[in-house]
């Protein structure tokens, strides 16, 4: 503890504590009129994180937390305008915006490194939650509205539109959501978790916008809010700006919002519900078990739950997660296997998928019994030892990538704050880990959770979700008999309402408002250049490379081997066998002592490829295969052992775990469709493009994943598909070893001479070669593509794509800065304000040389095809200003100078440079895109956004298949 640091008055300081493993001061203080909580995360770090979360509560699943959360940032007091977020989104050097509803909070984060920029959004952010106008109009759009198909036509249909609407049609194709509500329906009968929050598609319409002002009024409060920021401006700062535009309006709120507990089961209940299906499998069905844990609040039950849950999930080598991986009673383990610790009471579930429905109870009974038998027997202390090792890499690690470091450290206390839980002690997990490694000296400590959390516990559920394939046409006319019995009732006045409305609506879509009163940042904010990563080479016979970066104990390594010339059949399973290569046994060990032997020493090890396109020629190819591993510094030889030790040793003759690991990767890229779909959809859009298009598809996009369904069942039908696949991993693995090897190392500098020469002998084992190889190579032939893909969805993901030129061409640039200026311009007004999706716009892929159109979770799929080129249209035939001009630059720069983590940042400086993106490259194409103009737009948009430059893909419900037949595509059906 320190002493009190300074504060604004209007604040009362309650602690401060310096947390070792993270390298930052985490000071707690409360306002002393309103009780809001402030809790400042003091770094040295520039990239400043600003959070606002409320406790929010629905108590049905009208989405009405939800539909607010997207409503709240269309206008405020002092910033009228019709959509601040999105624009700030474009007068931003913001590293991270974004909103979040959760079970039972919501929140309202951002980022930034510009601190002019950062106080700009931190103005618009205080204004929008605490002050925001809720306009009806906005209701409409963001959650629900009647309109008439033919808006002017009252004897058209009725439909129902609103973007959270069709947000939500979407999230609920996807099973493993399906399969999480329909859980939590049950394990939580009597409080806010039994609703969904995001809201269900069939109970979104029953919002009012009365029931959403009564909400608001009741929740968006500084007596219910938690203010939450990270970075190098002092806590007094940030407070005087909290009480002077928003504290200082505000009185204590007598009315507390909570979460009450829920009441306990006294016996195991066992449910089973259906999901939609476009066939109805015989093993298509999922089962879970699950049990009701303490609060997440207490930190010594959560760590225990953590513990127990890592003990017995974590790895193959885990006693539940082996078991789960190697019964014949189903496919894999459930997607919902492990605890859940972000709601006030924690959860534990296990289970596995792809089960025949009248083997529910033998799964149940299987995951008992293995309990037991745990219970009994116990467990390896080395395997307890290493989830503790793993707890301490986790809390040492400094994240970054998707999330800012300072947001994802945020994240982690957020619950704890909503709740009124210890923050301070949710982020210094080294005497929790401590604690611990004494409680576990203690044969029976683990026996003992397992007994007392789970096994006497009686508030357990057993569901078993079985496809149906008629519960989406059930649905459907449910939904229009709905509507029609609507339209039934309205009066000749109602009706002209609905029209009225969806008129005011478009009108309100469509003016312009005076963004001037937004602030903003200019061009004139943006940094000159780009860092320059400080990397020392190191003369060897496998030569290194090591960047020298603030890891806080940890080292990062990656064994980088150039790809070998392969066979089309090869090429064809490369993903494959990375995705084996650490997974499965190495020499004399099998899988399991090596995923054990992985959790002791390292964060895991990962295999994957890196190929790019040079900046000559999009065709001609640079392939990496790489291995890589994170450790804590007294490790670093352990792991490069072992990494060494993996790639030259590695079997693939455990015919029961390939399968298995097949199996897991086949269910989880099927589960993953509704959430990617519009990446998917851009994919095979450009997959005639260029070779490393066409093999981004053919590995990752739809028809990589019909690839390996096809691949999964042909394992199943006897021992021919699996003899030629271990053939082709074996000769993929000789030819992997044949070629060129290097090493990347990221450490902080006082490790390096340690690290050199303690890694040195390890790494010369590798071995190089003695002549020249031939590398890695894909032939293709340019072709446009029309494709339709159906699958198990309520939405659709549309996308065009145009071929283009990439690399270090000078089109580039302007190409790169096109894709924002259509979104901004036109659209997000087209695509998902007024024709009601999730999102949509278009980007541009300069490795490929595609550009890409895409819309996500879309109600429409042929008017989205065409505002696709109606934005082409819109670009060349209208007269656009500066501003647009320089917001969508900004976007492109913000994009560019996203921060990643010290070890991400060091990693992608190496790889650019491996692919020949040298710094003089980044230099030279910032300065290009800093130097676009308008005309510059028109023209590469006129020269490559053509008809015969289209390809097209859409994927959709199998009920949309004939319209698109029609339109000339081809259907493919997984």
């Amino acid at each position: 503890m320190t002493n009190s640091i300074a504060h604004h008055p209007a604040f009362s300081f309650v602690r401060s504590e310096y947390i070792d493993a993270l390298n930052v001061s985490v000071q707690e203080f409360e306002h002393t009129t309103t009780g809001a909580k402030h809790y400042h995360i003091a770094s040295d770090n520039d990239e400043n994180v600003f959070l606002v979360g409320l406790k929010t509560v629905p108590t049905d699943s009208s989405g009405v937390a939800h539909i607010l959360e997207h409503s709240v940032l269309c206008g405020s007091e002092r910033f009228p305008v019709r959509d601040p977020f999105f624009m700030m989104i474009r007068r931003s050097l913001n590293t991270f915006m974004n909103a979040f509803t959760s079970s039972d909070w919501t929140a309202y984060p951002f980022a930034s490194k510009n601190k002019k920029d950062y106080f700009n959004l931190l103005d618009v952010y205080l204004d929008a939650v605490f002050f925001s106008r809720l306009d009806p109009l906005d209701f409409s759009q963001e959650g629900h509205r009647l309109e008439f198909e033919e808006p002017e036509n009252p004897e058209s249909d009725l439909t129902f539109k609103g973007v959270v609407f069709n947000e939500m049609k979407g999230a609920m194709s996807s099973t493993t959501s399906v399969l999480w509500q329909t859980m939590t329906k049950y394990l939580f009968p009597s409080n806010t978790y039994h609703f969904n929050s995001g809201g269900e598609p069939t109970d979104i319409p029953d919002l009012s916008y009365d029931d959403l002002m009564a909400f608001y009024r009741k929740h968006y409060h500084p007596s219910n809010a938690v203010f939450m920021t990270f970075g190098d401006i002092p806590a007094e700062t940030l407070q005087a700006q909290f009480e002077e535009k928003v504290l200082s309006r505000f009185e204590q709120l007598d009315a507390k919002v909570s979460v009450d507990n829920v009441k306990r089961y006294f016996s195991p209940v066992r449910v089973e519900e259906g999901f939609a299906a476009e066939e109805v499998k015989e093993d298509g069905s999922h089962v879970v078990v699950s049990w009701l844990l303490g609060e997440s609040t207490d930190l010594g039950q959560q760590f225990e739950a953590q513990l127990l849950s890592s003990v017995l999930l974590d790895n193959s080598a885990s006693p539940l997660r082996r078991v789960l991986e190697n019964t014949e009673l189903g496919q894999a383990p459930s997607p919902l296997c492990g605890l859940e610790d972000s709601n006030k009471e924690m959860s534990f579930m296990c289970g596995l998928e792809g089960v025949k429905r009248e083997n529910s109870e033998a799964v149940e009974k299987l995951v008992l019994d293995t309990l037991e038998d745990v219970a009994k027997n116990g467990v390896d202390q080395s395997m307890v030892d290493a989830m503790l090792h793993q707890l301490e890499l986790s809390q040492r690690e400094i994240g970054g990538g998707g999330y800012p470091y300072g947001l994802q450290l945020i994240l982690a206390g957020l619950s704890t704050a909503v709740h009124s839980g210890d923050v301070i002690a949710q982020l210094d997990l080294d005497p929790v880990i401590e604690d611990m490694r004494e409680k576990v000296k203690d044969k029976e400590y683990i026996p003992n959770l397992i007994r007392n959390l789970i096994l006497s516990n009686a508030h357990r559920i057993t569901l078993t979700l079985s496809p149906d394939e008629s519960l989406e046409g059930l649905r459907n006319d449910a939904e229009k008999e709905r509507l029609a019995n609507i339209k039934a009732s309205l009066s000749e006045a109602e009706k002209q309402d609905i029209i009225d409305r969806s008129k005011a609506l478009k009108e309100r879509q469509e003016q312009v408002d005076d963004i001037s009163i937004l602030p903003k940042v200019g061009l004139e904010d943006v940094p000159a250049s780009i860092p320059v990563y400080e990397n020392l080479p190191l003369e060897k016979a496998v030569p290194v490379t090591f960047y020298p970066q603030g890891t806080n104990g940890l080292v990062y390594q990656q064994l980088v081997v150039e790809l070998p010339e392969l066979t089309a059949d090869e090429t064809a399973v490369l993903p494959t066998f990375a995705m084996l290569l650490t997974e499965v046994g190495v020499g004399d060990k099998d899988y399991l002592a090596m995923q054990s032997h992985q959790a002791e020493i390292c964060g895991g090890l990962g295999a994957s490829n890196s190929i790019r396109a040079t900046l000559e020629d999009k065709h001609a190819l640079n392939g990496y295969f790489i291995v890589s591993s994170k450790a804590l510094v007294p490790n670093a030889l352990a792991m490069t052992e072992l990494m060494t030790d993996t790639l030259k040793n590695v079997r693939f003759d455990e015919v029961g775990r390939i399968k298995e690991l097949i199996a897991q990767r086949r269910a989880r890229r099927q589960q993953a469709i509704t959430g990617q779909g519009h990446s998917l959809a851009m994919t095979s859009a450009a997959s005639g493009i260029s070779g490393l298009s066409a093999q981004e598809e053919a590995w990752g996009g739809m028809t990589g994943l019909a690839s390996l369904i096809a691949l999964d069942d042909s394992l199943k039908e006897g021992d021919d598909a699996m003899n030629a696949l271990i053939a082709k991993l074996q000769s993929i693995h000789a030819k992997v070893l044949s070629m060129p090897k290097q090493v990347l190392l990221v450490a902080e500098g006082h490790h390096l001479d340690d690290l050199d020469s303690g890694l040195t002998p390890v790494w010369q084992t590798l071995g190089q070669p003695t002549g020249d190889m031939s590398r890695f190579t894909l032939p293709f032939v340019e072709t446009s593509v029309k494709q339709g893909w159906t699958t198990a969805t309520q939405v659709s993901f549309c996308s065009k794509a145009f071929k283009t030129p990439s690399g270090s061409h000078p089109d580039v640039a302007p190409l790169t800065v096109l894709g924002g200026f259509l979104r901004n311009g036109y659209l997000h007004r087209a695509v998902r304000e007024q024709g009601g999706a999730y999102g949509g716009g278009a980007s541009f892929d300069g490795t490929a040389g595609a550009f890409r159109f895409y819309s996500y979770r879309d109600p429409r799929m042929l008017e989205t095809l065409a505002d696709f080129d109606q934005s082409i249209t819109w670009l060349l035939e209208t007269e656009h200003t500066e501003d647009a001009l320089e917001e969508a630059i900004l976007g492109v720069i913000g994009s560019l100078d996203k921060p990643s983590s010290p070890a991400g940042e060091a990693q992608g400086d190496f790889f650019l440079k491996l692919h020949g993106r040298e710094q003089a490259y980044r230099e030279q194409q910032r300065k290009r895109i800093l130097a676009v103009t308008v005309e510059d737009l028109q023209r590469v948009a006129k020269a490559y956004l053509t008809p015969e430059n289209e390809s097209a893909a859409v994927i959709t419900s199998a009920a949309n298949a004939d319209v698109l037949k029609e339109q000339g595509f081809t259907i493919n059906n997984l």
